[in-house]
């Protein structure tokens, strides 16, 4: 027998410890409010609740409140007494802030909150700045570097009694027989024969205007000229105009790229600004680093002295190839200046090769074209970098059809020599110095 009095006058005492044998059955539960009118506990609550007895629960807060801290808000209780609970408190966490998992932390049941988004724009103001600032050392890079190697050995200040200068700026532009650095094998395979010195092969004056269309002149190595009164490259000795006349190629052989300028602007009147001059080695070289060139040969032909040996139709045309093209000169009819005439067409496909987006996007073929090109490249002492960019440019232009490309104007021969048409020369150099369209046909 349980010794718990029965509250309840028939004896059913379920739920309060009865001294009855059968099971406590389930039964509503009156509702408690909390304390009086006086919010006292242990006072006469409405409904005929009697009041529950207090006890101390360690806290400052008698048992029998009938305030669970479970479900009663923080803000709500006067006691002091922090549960915890309905807060966002984790315990452990700092100054009851919560566990930081908005911020990527732990929840406190070993998972993690989602990163914030990236700041794609952040992120790509950083990207552009890195590709401005690689692109930008790279280019510096390069143009110091292609800078040092040109070969400026040209001085254009030795050269005596000039005219004066036009509109625009005037390259004379020479392919030399020069044999530098070739061995004896490459001479034997590029078919440049062993001649000691160099001459020159084909010359051509490319007028880059300010103000209007380009002009190539290829000037025939053939051409019969004077040569004048010239300071002597390496002696500086005065050698004074006795009349001699003979062929243009004559005057580079004799003194040199000051000579043949002071030839070229003694005859024409056109004052030349730039020189520029490439070998045999270095040219067959361009051509390979460019990957051949494609040239449309309207007839085959065969030329023993330098090698040619073409049919007709299209064909790329490797280093060796291009040289013995570009050289040919007694299996063409009108020789010299069908040679000239191939001349301009090659350079014409060599320009459009080396400016293709394959060729200039691709540092494996960039780098070696320039430096197969600079390597070998002569110029003056006052040519740049950027002047040689702007003459590739121009007769890359010219040759593609976007200015004009000529022979020197001819009025016959004498003893093998091709004469020029003096009148048609001084109505071309005076167009050309004041930026005009040349309308002089050549020969």
């Amino acid at each position: 027998m349980s010794d718990w009095p029965d509250d309840q006058g028939n004896g059913r005492g379920y739920g309060r410890g009865s001294g009855s044998a059968q099971p406590e059955g389930a039964r509503r539960m009156r509702h408690v409010q909390r304390g009086g009118p006086s919010g006292r506990p242990g006072q006469q609550q409405a409904g005929g609740v009697p009041p529950q007895p207090a006890y101390d629960d360690g806290y400052g807060r008698p048992y029998g409140d009938a305030r669970d801290d479970m479900f009663e808000p923080r803000s709500s209780r006067q006691d002091g007494y922090d549960s915890g609970y309905n807060t966002g408190q984790v315990y452990g966490a700092p100054n009851g802030q919560g566990n930081g998992a908005g911020q990527g932390g732990d929840d406190g049941y070993g998972t993690r909150a989602p990163r914030p988004a990236p700041n794609w724009r952040r992120r790509l103001k950083i990207g552009s700045i890195t590709l401005v600032v690689v692109l930008l050392a790279v280019s510096i890079g390069t143009y110091f570097w292609a800078d040092s190697k040109l070969k400026r050995e040209v001085d254009l200040s030795k050269v005596i009694e000039r005219p004066e200068g036009g509109a625009g700026t005037n390259y004379l532009i020479v392919g030399s027989d020069s044999r530098e650095g070739m061995s004896d094998q490459d001479k034997k395979d590029l078919h440049t024969g062993s001649a000691a010195g160099k001459r020159t092969d084909s010359m051509m004056i490319l007028h880059v205007a300010d103000d209007g269309g380009n002009t190539m002149i290829s000037l025939p190595r053939d051409s019969n000229v004077t040569i004048p009164s010239f300071k002597g490259a390496e002696s500086g000795k005065l050698y004074p105009n006795q009349g001699r006349q003979t062929k243009l190629n004559a005057a580079y052989a004799e003194d040199g790229p000051e000579l043949l300028v002071r030839t070229v602007e003694y005859n024409t009147g056109l004052k030349i600004d730039h020189y520029a001059e490439i070998g045999f080695g270095g040219f067959a070289k361009i051509v390979d680093a460019v990957g051949g060139v494609e040239m449309d040969i309207p007839k085959g032909f065969k030329d023993e002295k330098s090698g040619a040996d073409f049919e007709a139709g299209k064909q790329t045309l490797d280093g060796k190839q291009a040289l013995a093209f570009v050289r040919t000169r007694y299996a063409l009819p009108g020789s010299d200046l069908d040679r000239t005439k191939n001349q301009q067409k090659f350079l014409a496909a060599l320009a459009n090769q080396a400016a293709t987006p394959g060729t200039v996007l691709n540092p494996f073929k960039l780098y070696p074209t320039m430096g197969a090109g600079l390597d070998t490249l002569v110029v003056d002492k006052d040519m740049g970098l950027l002047d040689v960019a702007s003459m590739f440019w121009a007769m890359k232009g010219v040759t593609g059809g976007d200015g004009k490309s000529m022979n020197m104007p001819l009025a016959g021969s004498t003893g093998g020599n091709l004469l020029w048409d003096k009148a048609k020369v001084k109505q071309m150099v005076n167009q050309l110095n004041n930026d005009e369209k040349v309308t002089v046909s050549g020969g």
